[in-house]
């Protein structure tokens, strides 16, 4: 999904709800180019936003999500996954 999507045309200031994080923490993270973050699995619910960059978000259920700027990803709890980045990619993590 990219941030674009979640607002409407017809009014000039907007706001949404993307997620209620239970830990409370913003985290930058950068991947270099052809490198990967690595399997791991969160035990909170996390959401990953792609801030630039070109990455390919993976899991243990098959699932592959291409991120690029403004896009971003609900990360599930105890569920295996990890990010190829094509390019110098930068992410915000939030859990």
């Amino acid at each position: 999904m990219n941030l674009i999507n979640l607002h409407s045309s017809d009014k000039p200031v907007q706001t949404q709800v993307l997620f209620e994080p239970t830990e409370n923490k913003v985290i930058a993270l950068q991947i270099a180019k052809n490198e990967q973050l690595k399997e791991h699995v969160t035990k909170v619910p996390a959401l990953l936003v792609c801030i630039n960059g070109d990455a390919t978000f993976s899991n243990e259920n098959r699932e592959k999500v291409h991120l690029k700027s403004g896009d971003f990803i609900k990360i599930p709890v105890d569920v295996k996954h990890w990010v190829d980045a094509h390019e110098l990619s930068n992410f915000l993590l939030i859990k």
